[in-house]
């Protein structure tokens, strides 16, 4: 992994460790939606909004366009992709670790079970 590759990933996390941005993921999840619809939950401003919909773009999590008038923001589902990988890689290799475990304590177990 580069350092290009360790700041991204540093970057998205920092993006994701706020509750608001986290929920505005999730609703993007759904489809893309403006400022106005994401800031609608929410009890603050829509600067307030614009400025977690920015950390979330320069991480690039999110994208925006512009359709005439609206502006709409986006999920960048492959960039979300690359942090799931990042996760599940060291997800597989711990569930590989507990299984290990769990043979070892089920052979234990046997063994006491022989001795009895």
């Amino acid at each position: 992994m580069t350092d290009a590759d360790d700041e991204a990933l540093d970057a998205a996390f920092l993006a994701l460790a706020h509750p608001i941005r986290r929920r505005i993921i999730a609703r993007l999840s759904r489809g893309s939606a403006t400022v106005n619809d994401l800031a609608e939950p929410f009890e603050m401003s829509k600067q307030a909004v614009s400025r977690h919909i920015q950390m979330l773009e320069a991480a690039g999590l999110v994208t925006r366009s512009r359709d005439a008038q609206r502006r709409p923001v986006a999920l960048d589902a492959a960039k979300l992709e690359k942090l799931t990988s990042w996760i599940d890689r060291y997800r597989l290799i711990h569930e590989q670790q507990f299984r290990q475990l769990d043979e070892l304590l089920a052979d234990h177990e046997s063994e006491k079970d022989v001795e009895k």
